[in-house]
């Protein structure tokens, strides 16, 4: 088999001048209003409005956006804390196959360096694009051992920024390696820091954006990485996953098709792994019209994740509870949706959640494990307090390549989340230069309804 890091970044290349086709096109639009969705809500919340403070512009000489502070900036501090507002109401985008959101460091980075640059959209669309194309394979080749103690998102999530950057800088492929091979190194993110109480998990991809791009800028003036980076023995994939790396798989198919095309969209406010748990809820109280009142137990039976991940009976903040099944199970019964608003602080203090809570149990499926992470699925066992057992496999998630949401919902999304934070007519307007325009999207000023700028 071929080195893997210069199959990777030759195909990267290769998005400087093959052409993109409709399907592409509209890919890329719409994981770019996407992230936009999931980043505006951010931007008025900590840690990034935090992190703002504590990375003050310098020399105020930079070209990028951020969209957290509203002012122009470096492109790293603009890729820094835009990437940790995108992810941080935990509705950015997934793919699926290697666990990983490619969207909050890789659109963050280009997004900046692309404005600081004076790019042309097709050339942000084509940096994205290949972005994707290298994270989303490299984590194919990893999973799912890696996600054990790493948190991909933060380390793949280096790579494709470094990717998206290295062409925006109009790197060739040996530019493009070496890019791969520098922010293999910068990588890092456990998974403790996913744990508990803490604002960690949300500066994870802000990291990422700023490493990738400063492995990037490093790799344009002729700084060099191990060309085994990824395979060697002692390289990226052997250091964070059991296996030198499963590159076979990473790398099917690669020229056929391309992973942004093939996005999950996040259609609720918490962790991936509780969607297959919150659809299948749905489907059973609709079919056999029980509610809340009716239970006297929840049986969820997921992947391991799901338990590892996700069994928080007890949540103490908004970012312990996007990662609680028993809350988001139980407010998805009682408030009809799991949203923004099922995170604000008086919602997390309802006593009919917390009680409902009590009645609701995660385990872990082995045979559904074995499945993952390619099928995300869970296993619901609803005994009611009439004395009937329903039982119920979900076999996918609403959003995923199988299940897909419209265009139409994906707008949708995007006017909920920026309600209150951008106008109307200033949603619309960005709404249309993103899915429609020919210009990079530019300064905007976000504010809290009734607020003002951070």
């Amino acid at each position: 088999m071929s080195n893997p890091l210069s199959a990777l970044a030759q195909a990267a290349c290769d998005w400087r001048r093959r052409p993109i086709d409709g399907a592409v096109e509209w890919a890329v639009r719409r994981a770019i209003l996407d992230w936009f969705a999931t980043t505006l809500p951010g931007c008025v919340r900590a840690p990034a409005i935090m992190l703002a403070k504590a990375v003050p512009e310098t020399d105020g000489s930079g070209g990028a956006w951020s969209y957290v502070d509203s002012r122009s900036s470096t492109p790293r501090r603009a890729a820094l804390l835009n990437a940790t507002a995108s992810h941080t109401v935990e509705f950015d985008d997934i793919f699926k196959d290697g666990g990983y959101h490619p969207g909050s460091p890789t659109i963050a980075a280009a997004l900046a360096l692309a404005q600081h640059l004076g790019s042309s959209l097709d050339e942000l669309h084509r940096a994205i694009v290949a972005g994707y194309e290298v994270g989303c394979r490299i984590s194919l080749a990893i999973q799912p051992s890696h996600y054990t103690f790493w948190h991909t998102t933060s380390t793949v999530g280096t790579i494709g920024a470094a990717v998206a950057g290295a062409m925006l800088l109009g790197a060739d492929d040996r530019s493009l390696g070496n890019a791969i091979a520098l922010s293999s190194s910068f990588a890092g993110g456990h998974q403790q820091n996913l744990q508990g109480k803490g604002l960690a998990k949300a500066l994870h991809p802000g990291h990422a954006a700023d490493a990738g791009l400063l492995a990037a800028m490093a790799a344009a003036v002729g700084i060099a990485g191990s060309s085994d980076s990824l395979d060697a023995e002692n390289g990226f994939a052997a250091a964070t996953s059991d296996t030198t790396g499963n590159w076979e798989a990473a790398l099917a198919g690669l020229g056929e098709w391309t992973p942004i095309t093939r996005m999950t969209v996040k259609a609720h406010g918490c962790c991936g792994h509780i969607f297959p748990a919150l659809d299948a809820i749905a489907v059973m109280s609709e079919r056999h019209s029980f509610r809340e009142k009716d239970i006297a137990r929840i049986e969820v039976h997921g992947y391991r994740a799901t338990e590892a991940m996700c069994n928080r009976p007890d949540p103490a903040s908004a970012q312990d509870a996007r990662f609680s099944l028993q809350y988001c199970l139980a407010a998805r019964l009682i408030l009809g949706a799991v949203r923004l608003a099922a995170f604000e602080e008086e919602t997390l203090a309802r006593a009919d959640i917390r009680e409902l809570m009590t009645r609701i149990s995660v385990t872990e499926d082995p045979d559904l494990t074995v499945e993952y992470p390619r099928r995300r699925q869970a296993r619901l066992r609803v005994i009611l307090r009439d004395g009937r057992v329903l039982e119920h496999l979900q076999q996918t998630r609403r959003g995923d390549p199988e299940n897909p949401l419209n265009d139409a919902e994906i707008v949708a999304k995007f006017h909920e989340l920026a309600s209150g934070i951008l106008s109307d007519t200033d949603a619309a307007s960005l709404r249309d230069a993103i899915l429609y325009g020919a210009e990079l999207p530019r300064k905007l000023l976000v504010a809290p309804a009734g607020g003002s700028l951070p």
